[in-house]
């Protein structure tokens, strides 16, 4: 940047443009859609919106999210990716609505985490990936309703394996971290694996003709594991999306099965 000269404005967001970027979703909620807009500070006057159930706020140029997002107590869906975010906001621990948080392709550091995360009990899915993350605060360990974690394209040398016992935990992408030794990281990735033979319901709690019919789907799996046993070993978690400013447009789908599901 040339001494002197400011950095670039923004788009100013008033609270009527702001109105009219509100949409509804297929499945009824009311979204607020103010990504792409060169955004250069977070809006004020949205917080005169705060009863919307969704907020995306991605591909902007956002540096700081205030503590007052805190005032979106209905939020059950944030998007803040690709943005220039180095730290979260303490409040946003506040916010025990959400069920999906999207920070991905910013600038976090571990220290821009903060602890109040462990509050956010309902949530299902964090994408954290392509950020500056040198550790993972153990506090996600604390969150049980976690299906998804994205922690690709960050500066990881490890896992906390409190995070392996998620007893929901469906999709875990870690690539591109530097990792002192493969073999560990595969072998975490065998733990979360595991996850995906166990039985949702016990089998007391079936009657005999489902039990029956969940066995031999197991054992029809187990067949075809065997039978692929010299085939080349592929990507186990392949379908984690990870949205960053060279994504496609439109996320409806996995908007719709994190907050469904």
């Amino acid at each position: 940047m040339v001494k002197g000269k400011k950095g670039p404005k923004g788009k100013k967001i008033t609270l009527k443009v702001a109105k009219n970027c509100i949409k509804i979703t297929f499945d009824g909620k009311k979204r607020l859609d103010l990504s792409k807009m060169g955004i250069t500070t977070f809006p004020k006057c949205i917080l005169r919106l705060s009863d919307v159930d969704e907020l995306d706020l991605s591909r902007n140029l956002i540096r700081k999210i205030p503590d007052s997002i805190s005032k979106f107590q209905n939020l059950r869906w944030l998007d803040l990716h690709s943005n220039y975010i180095d730290k979260l906001p303490e409040s946003i621990g506040q916010m025990t609505s959400l069920l999906y948080l999207n920070v991905s392709n910013n600038r976090l550091t571990s220290n821009g985490l903060p602890v109040e995360l462990k509050q956010l009990k309902n949530i299902r899915t964090v994408n954290l990936g392509l950020n500056h993350l040198d550790s993972v605060p153990t506090t996600l360990g604390a969150l049980k309703e976690l299906h998804e974690v994205g922690l690709h394209d960050n500066l990881l040398n490890n896992i906390p394996m409190s995070i392996s016992k998620l007893p929901k935990l469906k999709k875990l992408n870690i690539k591109r971290n530097p990792f002192p030794k493969p073999d560990e990281s595969e072998m975490f990735i065998d733990s979360i694996r595991r996850l995906e033979n166990l039985y949702l319901v016990e089998e007391k709690d079936l009657c005999a003709a489902c039990l029956r019919k969940c066995q031999n789907a197991r054992d029809k799996l187990n067949r075809i594991k065997n039978m692929a046993t010299t085939t080349p070993r592929k990507t186990i978690f392949p379908n984690l999306i990870s949205p960053n400013s060279t994504a496609k447009d439109s996320w409806e789908d996995w908007r719709i099965r994190s907050t469904s599901s």
